[in-house]
């Protein structure tokens, strides 16, 4: 085995005995993993934040993001039915780039999926915790971690635990649920439009870009504009890549990977793009702006007070399928590096129905520890940085592939590979500057850890052919 940084492994990674996953799942469930880790707390909580970086603009954050997450959707396409095994971004860089880029990705991937898992449960229990004192007089300090001044965060490690059983149980078990609660959110986000769009006003748009385009710091000290708030609704769009992560156990990978993802994203943008023309033409952007439930305050501002408990009930009946998407994705791609012997092998040990049980365990006590006691804060901006270096380097993966395998069997192609390719790129970086400064300095501090692990134990454990 070669000692090289950039040492790459096989196009089509041969699998150990044992440690190949269950083919179980067909393009329905991908496209309703996708849309259930896309659609979620990103546009019931991040609409407000946006529009009080971007005013009405917001509609116009809405779709740079869409858009940029667009290009990597193609990008993800291509490479996924080139490269149909599990880990994502991280196997695809492995393949086309070398190991030391691999791990940086893995590593980065590693980062957004725990502080999804973390911050949704997080945020499930925001809704779950008035409930579940009035119904069953749960005391709050049991209910809210120490930064809001309780103990612990019972309701988010608990429906953490609920979702890893899931997993356990089985991925097709796990996933046809899933499909059921996304029915469930997405039918909530269209009594929303159905509420709110009769009640558009245009003068509710006016002044459309109250911030401008670009990124800049306010007279209060809010980093605001268009991108400044594309930055972080950025949250709101990925999810896509989590059906990757699914290829290997996609019973026909050529063909449904490509929907799924394509599909999934489609969906979503027109989801988005219609809730965010509603929730600003319905009221003053500034009556919702940083509200942690816009969405149901704009229909209670619009005498919907029972749309308004429905769109809430629905949170917390389907919001555990982003939890359950990302969890998946994280769990996968810490059981591909463990393969690959750049984390402890013996993680990567399969259950009778082809999961990874360890791994699946190790995920939840880690993000479990997250949910219960530690303030994400501004740190969930974290998330979005790792994602836009997963997204970057899949685009390049992609580019590379066209140069070097320019005949090699792809059953997609992405069209106009260079302008997508080239545009998720730029978009990307673009949105990484667009995030706050803190934010950019401990992505680059977690970075600067995941080296020291690299070198320490995964580039001498590497097993890489």
């Amino acid at each position: 085995m070669s000692d090289s940084l950039m040492r790459r492994k096989s196009i089509v990674p041969d699998q150990p005995d044992g440690q190949g996953l269950a083919r179980t799942l067909g393009w329905p469930h991908l496209i309703a993993l996708g849309v259930g880790a896309i659609v979620g707390t990103g546009i019931l909580t991040l609409i407000g934040v946006g529009a009080d970086k971007a005013g009405p603009a917001v509609i116009l954050s809405f779709a740079v993001a869409g858009l940029i997450c667009a290009c990597a959707a193609l990008a993800y396409a291509e490479m996924a039915t080139m490269i149909p095994a599990s880990g994502s971004a991280y196997t695809y860089s492995y393949v086309v780039i070398g190991e030391i880029i691999a791990w940086v990705v893995g590593w980065s991937l590693i980062l957004e999926y725990s502080l999804v898992v973390s911050a949704v449960a997080v945020g499930w229990s925001g809704y779950a915790a008035p409930l579940l004192e009035a119904w069953a007089g749960a005391p709050m300090a049991l209910m809210q971690g120490p930064e809001l001044g309780g103990i612990v965060n019972l309701p988010a490690i608990a429906i953490i635990a609920v979702v890893a059983g899931l997993l356990l149980v089985g991925t097709r078990e796990s996933a046809t649920l899933n499909a059921f609660l996304v029915l469930v959110k997405v039918l909530a986000l269209a009594i929303f439009v159905a509420v709110a769009l009769p009640a558009f006003n245009a003068a509710n748009l006016e002044p459309f870009s109250p911030y401008g385009f670009a990124k800049h710091m306010g007279p209060d000290g809010v980093e605001r504009g268009v991108m400044a708030a594309a930055a972080i609704i950025f949250f709101a769009f990925y999810g896509f890549d989590a059906i990757a992560t699914a290829a290997e156990e996609t019973r026909n990978p050529d063909r449904d990977l490509k929907i799924g993802i394509i599909g999934s994203m489609f969906v979503c943008v027109v989801i988005y793009i219609a809730v965010a023309v509603a929730a600003v033409g319905a009221i003053a952007y500034t009556r919702f702006a940083n509200s942690p439930e816009p969405l149901a305050l704009i229909l209670r501002e619009l005498g919907s007070p029972l749309a308004a408990q429905y769109l809430g009930v629905s949170a917390v009946i389907a919001l555990p399928t982003v939890i359950l998407a990302f969890f998946y994705g994280q769990s996968r791609i810490f059981f591909t590096m463990a393969r690959d012997g750049l984390l402890p092998a013996s993680l990567a040990k399969l259950s009778s129905r082809g999961t990874p049980v360890r791994i699946t365990i190790f995920t939840a006590i880690v993000v479990a520890i997250l949910a219960g006691f530690i303030p994400l804060g501004d740190l969930a901006a974290l998330a979005n940085a790792g994602t836009l270096a997963a997204f970057t380097a899949v685009s390049v993966c992609m580019l590379i592939m066209r140069r070097r395998a320019p005949d090699a069997p792809r059953t997609f192609r992405t069209p106009l590979p260079w302008v997508v390719g080239l545009g998720a790129i730029g978009g990307c970086i673009y949105l990484f500057f667009s995030l706050p400064a803190q934010t950019q300095f401990w992505f680059l501090i977690w970075n600067i850890a995941g080296l020291a692990v690299y070198f320490l134990y995964a580039r001498r454990h590497a097993v890489a052919d």
